[in-house]
């Protein structure tokens, strides 16, 4: 818990916060001035509760939501405004995007070059989905909330969240697999078939890697792996494409604005103090 009179801890507060919001207004604004907005907004509102938090939790979700409020609500009526769910069906890739995705065997100068590429090309397969999914991917795959906190920052059930992170997760492997493959010129391929069972399958992949299914569930996914190389790639792919999110760098604000927005906002708040 920070000490009211504790103006170096303070500080040393707000530095944390100013870059851990930054990053997050990043990922979700996708623009530096948006981002540097929020910074600000949210640094103003929490100012006067930080020494009320005695758990670094509840004070996450607490920042979370402020901040999540700022890049989304005020700007839901341009960009941000809600869009119909996505399908499964049309998230389904095809042998080709699987092969983006994952990579071909090759070990050529341009596939070098594209998986140089892939913090970048992250980012713009993100900044591509819509704001009701990139929320909810940021908060659980790049900044390490639980299920129940996302739901939390963002007022939708659990069951929802599980369901808006799956097909997030999905567009962005999806997304990835194009990107990759704008980059290498690749030959013709046959489009994969899906069947029912595959399809059934591809539904419950989130479940599975996140250790959610129960042990016969588990079981029936592994046999259908087991015996399907495709879905056996898309697997791998999946993998990978949530490991980048949670390994992606962090974008941090311009070093003198921070401080000197520091060094404003504790000014303020000393004469508050000394006025109360």
């Amino acid at each position: 818990m920070l000490q009211v009179g504790d103006a170096d801890a303070l500080e040393k507060a707000l530095e944390l916060l100013q870059r851990s919001v930054f990053a997050f207004s990043m990922r979700v604004c996708g623009q530096r001035q948006d981002a540097e907005d929020t910074m600000q907004e949210v640094l103003i509102r929490s100012l006067p509760y930080l020494p009320k938090f005695t758990n670094s939790k509840a004070l996450t979700v607490w920042l979370y939501t402020v901040a999540r409020n700022s890049c989304l609500l005020s700007r839901r009526k341009s960009k941000f405004a809600p869009k119909t769910e996505m399908s499964l069906d049309e998230l389904m890739p095809d042998r080709e995007e699987l092969e983006g995705l994952y990579g071909r065997p090759s070990d050529s100068p341009e596939l070098a070059a594209i998986r140089g590429q892939q913090d970048s090309r992250l980012r713009e397969a993100i900044r591509s989905l819509a704001p009701q999914y990139r929320i909810v991917l940021v908060l659980r795959d790049m900044e390490g909330l639980t299920d129940d906190e996302v739901a939390e920052v963002t007022g939708l059930r659990p069951g929802t969240v599980r369901v808006r992170l799956h097909r997030a997760r999905l567009f962005v492997q999806k997304e990835m697999a194009r990107l990759n493959a704008a980059g290498v010129a690749a030959e013709k391929s046959t489009p994969l078939s899906r069947p029912g069972h595959c399809k059934k399958m591809f539904s419950r992949l989130l479940d599975y890697l996140d250790g959610q299914l129960d042990d016969f569930s588990c079981e029936e996914m592994e046999t259908h792996l087991n015996g399907c190389e495709p879905c056996k790639k898309l697997l791998r792919g999946f993998e990978m494409t949530i490991s980048r999110c949670r390994n992606s760098s962090a974008d941090c604000p311009d070093p003198a604005k921070a401080a000197e927005l520091r060094h404003q906002l504790l000014t303020a708040y000393s004469r508050a103090l000394a006025n109360a």
